[in-house]
């Protein structure tokens, strides 16, 4: 695969937003935009690109919330490599940083139905769904993972 991870960078936010763009409408409402755009200008927490060949093919990190929960933040793969195992990688590389952190008893992410089944394999769990949340016919699902007490400190 020879992808890498790494710190976004301010000079990363077109490539970004032509990832979001890639997802829309299936992933992500058109209306998100603005928001995601925002969020780039000041991201909150930690958040990471992932490159391939010099090129951003993905995108997405995590912030402390309120309740202490480390939750996820804005993450999306370049829907032409859909299933190649970038989404994998970016999410096992959020949830390994979450548990080095060692300041976190559980990760919490917001999606829509189409994608709660991609992280349900990491042992994601719903705990709420929102009609039209996001958007018009976009539904809103909240998951959680809790660590066990060992691996919130695990590397």
């Amino acid at each position: 695969m020879n992808a890498i991870i790494r710190p976004f960078v301010a000079t990363d936010k077109d490539a970004c937003l032509a990832l979001f763009d890639s997802n829309v409408p299936r992933y992500f409402d058109a209306s998100e935009r603005g928001d995601f755009s925002k969020f780039l200008d000041r991201p909150d927490g930690d958040y990471f690109v992932v490159e391939q060949a010099t090129e951003i093919c993905g995108c997405g990190g995590f912030v402390k919330e309120d309740r202490g929960q480390a939750r996820f933040t804005w993450g999306m793969v370049d829907n032409a490599r859909h299933g190649s195992g970038l989404g994998r990688l970016l999410a096992e590389y959020r949830l390994r940083a979450i548990k080095a952190s060692g300041r976190f008893q559980e990760a919490e992410l917001f999606t829509t139905p189409k994608i709660a089944p991609f992280f349900a394999k990491f042992g994601f769990d719903i705990v709420d769904i929102e009609k039209d949340g996001f958007a018009p016919d976009m539904d809103k699902v909240q998951m959680i993972l809790r660590f066990a007490s060992d691996d919130s400190k695990a590397s």
